[in-house]
């Protein structure tokens, strides 16, 4: 059975002067007609992805094959939503900010980490969905803890890559071939 999955890749560009328009129609020629394209920073892509597929890993491995395949050399910035702050929290799961806080504050022992502590601070979205379903048993959309699990590993694949010497599997090396 297909489901729906919406997420957003940012790529950078190998070529901060190929033309919109050429961009954008080599992206639908490749496949990245279900995607909303964004081009506002120079040297930047955002593509926004509402893609039907039987897991949300099968849209978003077919989503960066078909970037890759229209944009040779394109590099991936941010797979999204993975990382997200309280406001964004309280959004997704339909409750004020300040409720969100009192959540979070109120929970601290049980809550999951922030991977950055300051005067925002940012989570990854599949453990606190994951806690809000355990912990707090609220209903959470399927869909998006799956595309928020995929994202998340998928970022932390990329910034892996960084580290000399890290060894993937082929798959996940493949989609930053």
């Amino acid at each position: 059975m297909m489901s729906e999955y919406e997420f957003v890749l940012k790529f950078r560009l190998p070529n901060a002067e190929l033309g919109d328009d050429a961009l954008i129609n080599a992206l639908a020629e490749a496949g990245c007609d279900d995607a909303t394209v964004g081009l506002g920073q120079p040297g930047r892509i955002a593509l926004d992805f509402t893609r039907e597929a039987k897991t949300a890993e099968a849209a978003i491995v077919s989503a960066m094959r078909a970037v890759q395949k229209a944009i040779p050399g394109a590099e991936l910035v941010e797979a999204a939503p993975d990382f997200v702050g309280l406001t964004d929290i309280a959004d997704l799961v339909g409750c004020s900010r300040q409720n969100m806080r009192k959540l979070v504050v109120g929970n601290a022992s049980t809550f999951p980490l922030a991977v950055h502590e300051g005067t925002q601070s940012l989570w990854r979205l599949r453990p606190v969905l994951s806690w809000f379903a355990d912990t707090q048993q609220r209903a959470v959309n399927r869909s998006l803890l799956e595309v928020a699990e995929v994202t998340m590993k998928l970022n932390i694949a990329k910034e892996m890559r960084r580290i000399p010497g890290a060894k993937f599997p082929k798959a996940v090396e493949a989609l930053f071939a």
